[in-house]
C-alpha cells in the first residue's frame, strides 16, 4: 500500500521591508467578512437598543451642534438648513472616528488569535474597517429622510458620491493600519487616540462651512482628506456653495500618502506582532 505525501508547507517570517501581498490577502476574503461580522456582533450584543446607537451617535451629535453652533453662534451654513448641513458632514465623519477608535487598539485586543494561528494580519484593520461601513449606511437613511423633510433633492454631482466614499474609506484604513500597527509595540497609543479625534474634529469643517477660512489657510485645510470628504459628501448630496475643486486633489494625495505610510509600517511590523504582543 503506497502512501500519498501531502505538500508540506513552511511559514517563515521574512526580514526587512517586505512587499504587500494582495494575493495571499484576497485568499483570506472570508476570513475578513468574518471579522467584520464578528466586530458588529460583539459591539451591540447585549446592548438595549442594538444597531440604533449607529443612528442615535451622529444624530445627538447633530442636535448639540445645531444648538450650539446653529443657534448660539449663528454660524453659516451656506444656505442650507444646518441640521441638515451638520449631519451631512457627521455621517462620513463618524464612520472614520469608529475606523480610528477600533483599529487602533484591533491588533492587541486579538492578540490570542494572532499567537496561535497565521494569516494575513493586515486582515485585522481591514475587517474593522468593512464593519464601520455598515454603521454608515444606516446614518445614511437618516441622511436621506432628512433630505426628504427638508425638501432638498441631490444634485447631478452625486454620481460623484463613490469617489468621496473611496476617499474616506482610505484615509480610514491608512490611519487604522498604521494606528494598530503602532499600539503593538507602544500600548499608550490608546491613549493618544481620543486626543487625535478631538484635534481632528476642530480641524475638519464639520460645524462650520469651510468658506470662513481666508487664502492661504482655506488651501491648508485641503491637507485634511477628511475636509475633502466633508465637502464632498455636502456637495454632492445637497448641493452647497463650496465646490471641492482642487483641494479634492490635494485630499486624495494626502490620503493616498497616509495608506501608504501605513502600509509600510504595518508590513515592517508584521514579523514581529505575535512576540511583542
Amino acid at each position: 500500500m503506497t502512501t500519498v505525501e501531502k505538500p508540506l508547507t513552511v511559514i517563515r517570517p521574512q526580514e526587512g521591508w517586505r512587499a504587500l501581498n494582495l494575493a495571499e490577502l484576497w485568499r483570506s476574503r472570508e476570513l475578513v467578512g468574518f471579522l467584520a461580522w464578528r466586530d458588529m456582533q460583539v459591539r451591540y450584543r447585549q446592548t438595549a437598543i442594538g444597531v440604533v446607537w449607529a443612528i442615535a451617535q451622529p444624530f445627538l451629535t447633530m442636535v448639540i451642534f445645531s444648538v450650539v453652533f446653529g443657534h448660539l453662534a449663528g454660524l453659516k451654513s451656506e444656505g442650507l438648513p444646518y441640521p441638515l448641513f451638520a449631519f451631512a458632514a457627521l455621517v462620513p465623519w463618524q464612520f472614520f472616528v469608529y475606523c480610528l477608535t477600533q483599529s487602533g487598539n484591533s491588533l492587541v485586543a486579538n492578540q490570542s488569535l494572532i499567537t496561535k494561528v497565521y494569516f494575513p494580519r493586515l486582515a485585522i484593520p481591514l475587517g474593522v474597517v468593512l464593519a464601520g461601513l455598515i454603521d454608515f449606511l444606516l446614518a445614511s437613511v437618516v441622511l436621506g429622510a432628512m433630505m426628504v423633510y427638508y425638501g432638498v433633492a441631490p444634485t447631478r454631482a452625486v454620481l460623484l458620491l463613490p469617489v468621496f466614499l473611496l476617499l474616506g474609506l482610505t484615509t480610514a484604513l491608512g490611519v487604522g493600519t498604521l494606528l494598530s500597527a503602532t499600539a503593538v509595540r507602544f500600548r499608550d497609543v490608546q491613549y493618544v487616540i481620543p486626543f487625535l479625534v478631538q484635534f481632528w474634529l476642530f480641524a475638519t469643517p464639520i460645524a462650520y462651512e469651510p468658506g470662513i477660512f481666508p487664502q492661504p489657510w482655506r488651501s491648508i485645510l485641503g491637507l485634511n482628506p477628511m475636509a475633502g470628504v466633508v465637502e464632498g459628501f455636502r456637495w454632492s448630496l445637497l448641493g452647497s456653495h463650496t465646490a471641492p475643486g482642487y483641494s479634492i486633489l490635494l485630499s486624495g494625495a494626502v490620503a493616498v500618502c497616509i495608506l501608504a505610510v501605513g502600509l509600510v509600517v504595518f508590513r515592517r511590523m508584521e514579523a514581529s506582532f505575535a512576540d511583542r504582543i
